[in-house]
């Protein structure tokens, strides 16, 4: 019974971490990137616009983070869980 419930956990624990980490993905990629991106023009970064930058630079910048991030948050819960491979 006790091992269904770490099971149960665990698996909530990657659905949260997926969701919030896709969330972050949305709003950089889609958010800033295609609907904000007349007013995000308006200001400057490295000569580019910044409505600009995040669609073309930003959104694969912020993507490559997601996965490092996720790399170790799941490292973390798979440690907490003692679930880890050597």
């Amino acid at each position: 019974m006790k091992e269904e419930k770490n099971r149960k956990e665990y698996w909530r624990a990657n659905l949260r971490y997926v969701s919030i980490l896709l969330s972050i993905w949305l709003l950089v990629s889609f958010i800033f990137g295609i609907l904000l991106v007349e007013p995000l023009n308006a200001v400057r970064l490295g000569g580019f616009e910044l409505g600009f930058w995040f669609a073309q630079q930003g959104s694969m910048y912020v993507f490559v983070v997601l996965i490092f991030v996720y790399v170790w948050l799941m490292n973390r819960l798979d440690k907490r869980f003692d679930v880890y491979e050597e």
